[in-house]
């Protein structure tokens, strides 16, 4: 088999998230615990000041309904992209809130945009389009998927619900598509049996020796007829 599989299993894959989905909880621990608000550290378009809300507005969240709405699809899209996607997990998941928070500040309203949803809305869509890119069907199956469990999200980059930051869901649509046009060649490539690879001769398997051309079943093909069984017996005398 080929070594090129490149889905596999590791701490991280579970490790990251993990840690990711426990730091935003902390923050908010701190917020309750010392009483004090972090939502002026959100990105506030059209501000130099607001520009520090790309790198904290993630860990931020206005309420335990905001906070738990995000953990749960943060964790589950971040297990997918850490197993199926290894090799740039960090560059989407850094790149993306970097790069949808400053669209964020660009086009969005005046107001304190925070939350986690729009690095959730860079993983759902780069899930799917990279999935159909791929044209992997493990990777199209999990965009599936993605739809199935997600596909609502949609919804949400559109003004149509008050206090909801439709412009970082937006933006971070727009950020996955981009990703899955420029990590359009990091895929992960599926495990290959010999058979599949280009330089394989049928003839010279030595499996398939084992079978004639009708498909029966050889047992000793590597026997010559016309050699002659030489067996030899050693006799050991007992003696009592």
């Amino acid at each position: 088999m080929s070594d090129q599989h490149q889905f596999k299993f590791s701490t991280g894959v579970l490790a990251y998230p993990i840690a990711f989905v426990l730091s935003i909880w902390l923050v908010f621990w701190f917020e309750i615990r010392f009483g004090v608000a972090f939502n002026s550290y959100g990105v506030h378009p059209g501000t130099l000041k607001g520009l520090r809300g790309i790198f904290f507005s993630p860990f931020i969240h206005s309420g335990i309904d905001h906070l738990y709405s995000n953990t749960i699809p943060l964790f589950v899209l971040s297990v997918a992209l850490f197993y199926f996607y290894r090799k740039i997990a960090w560059k989407v998941i850094i790149f993306g809130i970097l790069l949808s928070g400053l669209l964020t500040w660009v086009i969005g309203r005046p107001a304190n945009h925070i939350g986690a949803s729009g690095l959730i809305y860079v993983l759902v869509s780069f899930t799917f389009f990279k999935g159909i890119f791929a044209k992997h069907y493990r990777l199209i199956a999990l965009s599936l998927i993605v739809v199935f469990l997600y596909g609502s999200m949609i919804w949400g980059t559109l003004p149509i619900k008050e206090g909801i930051s439709w412009e970082g869901h937006l933006s971070g649509m727009i950020t996955g598509l981009l990703f899955a046009i420029v990590f359009r060649k990091e895929i992960a490539k599926p495990r290959k049996y010999i058979w599949e690879e280009e330089h394989y001769d049928e003839e010279e398997d030595d499996f398939m020796k084992h079978f004639d051309e009708h498909g029966n079943f050889i047992e000793r093909i590597d026997e010559d007829p016309d050699d002659e069984l030489d067996i030899k017996y050693h006799f050991k005398e007992h003696k009592d």
